[in-house]
């Protein structure tokens, strides 16, 4: 297959957005990149990517990918990149956002001509940079097909859902996931240490069920060492289980289990954890079984 030779532009510079522009200069691509702060592009700009000067700079791209914080993020660069004299032809925007702010992105794409895929990756910064990321994609096909190649040269799937902003719920389902499958790990885990079991022999009986994942046992090691060196920081998790339970009230599914660890979460971050990674939820569930102060 002969490889693909568009000219790429990321916007974004983030952990997660240098995690997986690195990957595109890696397989060999030419990328130009923009962030608001210019420093976080270092090492891109190391790696070998141009710098521009101005988001709509990268509006000679071909397609231009985007990884932001928050929709309104989303929204504010889409605009910058739309409102430029050059425009690329597609924006594939890799962001956890809301539907809402992807279909408005969408519509004002489409006023100016541009394609526009929403393809939010799974993944920390770990994974991805280790080719492990996902990615769920919905838009137009042909959309697709372009932007196919470079997703895949960053992760190890890419899956498309649907034409239109079906891909935004997927990434909330697997959050949403995320979050509870935590938290219920890390429940058994303090329930073994408060009946006396050592975390570490806990955790290792755990990991050699058909309970355990690939997930549980990378981030066994963080649970017992405290390490909560942010991967995914709480503040996230509560964005994305705001969005998740906000679209499940919308289509009236209930989300019993979920709701109640969007509440363990804001007990976290009023407890000063916002920054931590959500594994940090650890510390509130000690707390409560008393085993912390």
């Amino acid at each position: 297959m002969t490889a693909p030779t568009h000219r790429l532009g990321w916007l974004g510079t983030g952990r997660m957005g240098v995690a997986m522009a690195s990957r595109l200069l890696a397989a060999g691509n030419e990328l130009t990149v923009w962030n608001r702060t210019r420093a976080k592009t270092a090492p891109l700009a190391d790696a070998g990517a141009r710098v521009a000067d101005a988001a709509g700079d990268l509006g000679v791209c071909d397609i231009v990918f985007t990884c932001v914080s928050a929709s309104a993020d989303l929204i504010e660069v889409v605009e910058l990149l739309v409102a430029a004299n050059a425009r690329p032809d597609l924006i594939v925007d890799c962001s956890t956002v809301s539907a809402q702010a992807s279909a408005q992105v969408r519509s004002r794409t489409a006023e100016v001509g541009v394609g526009f895929l929403a393809a939010p990756v799974s993944g920390n910064p770990a994974m991805v940079s280790a080719g492990d990321g996902s990615f769920v994609a919905s838009g137009p096909e042909d959309a697709f097909a372009l932007a196919r190649p470079y997703l895949e040269q960053i992760g190890r799937s890419a899956v498309r859902v649907g034409e239109a902003e079906q891909s935004r719920l997927v990434k909330l389902c697997h959050n949403l996931f995320l979050g509870v499958v935590a938290q219920a790990w890390i429940e058994v885990t303090t329930l073994a240490e408060k009946g006396g079991v050592p975390r570490a022999d806990f955790l290792e009986f755990l990991n050699g069920t058909v309970l355990a994942s690939d997930w549980i046992r990378r981030r066994s090691a963080d649970l017992i060492t405290e390490n909560w060196s942010p991967t995914f920081t709480m503040a996230l998790l509560r964005k994305d289980f705001d969005l998740g339970l906000g679209e499940a009230r919308a289509v009236g599914s209930p989300m019993q289990l979920a709701a109640t660890v969007h509440e363990q979460i804001q007990s976290a971050i009023g407890a000063g954890l916002t920054e931590h990674d959500f594994l940090a939820l650890y510390l509130e569930q000690a707390r409560a079984a008393g085993l912390r102060g």
